[in-house]
């Protein structure tokens, strides 16, 4: 991973989306030596998927980005995410909103695979009752090779978040971000586009 290449990706993708779409760097599988290259190379927001690995890079790099946690939430982490993080991307249990501090986006699973957090559309207005800064919604369509399967999944994103007054839209990846920002993502977690 050089950081021209990934100073030009990112300027790519910049251009493809434009500026009220935030480009959050994937960072679970960059090594904690090499969250140095994506600082070097002018990546301002990484998201990271574990808390453990949260900690790790932090302790390292923390005044160099903005940090968003984009993995599974298990409340029991919440007061690390509280110290470092700006906005938790993952918020889906009612023991989180217990611990968590900081603003949060609620992952919503529109597609009901069991292997994927979130909660159902019904459990949405129930979860926004208990925590009080929520900013919008988040999701992860099911895998697939053609970026348009993900578009009825973040149509149906954006629907629940006018519905229930939420700005924010943190979806798509590598593979479809595209397509989420034409439905109207105003955050995308993009990591194999950026250093490959």
């Amino acid at each position: 991973m050089s950081p021209e290449r990934v100073r030009e990706n990112l300027a790519r993708i910049r251009d493809e989306v434009g500026p009220g779409v935030t480009v959050v760097a994937a960072t679970k599988y960059v090594s904690a030596e090499d969250m140095a290259v994506l600082a070097e190379a002018g990546v301002e927001v990484v998201g990271e998927n574990r808390a453990q690995d949260l900690e790790v890079k932090h302790a390292r790099h923390g005044d160099a980005f903005r940090w968003h946690f984009i993995g599974h939430l298990q409340s029991r982490k919440a007061r690390l995410l509280n110290e470092v993080c700006e906005l938790v991307h993952s918020l889906a249990s009612e023991s989180a909103t217990r611990r968590l501090t900081v603003p949060a986006l609620v992952e919503v699973n529109l597609s009901g695979e069991p292997t994927k957090s979130g909660v159902t559309p019904d459990e949405l207005p129930r979860l926004l009752e208990l925590y009080g800064d929520v900013r919008g919604l988040m999701t992860m369509p099911p895998l697939a090779d053609d970026p348009q399967t993900s578009r009825p999944y973040f149509r149906r994103l954006r629907g629940l978040a006018q519905e229930h007054g939420l700005r924010e839209l943190s979806m798509g990846t590598s593979q479809d971000y595209r397509v989420a920002v034409e439905e109207g993502a105003t955050l995308i977690r993009v990591g194999s586009a950026l250093w490959t």
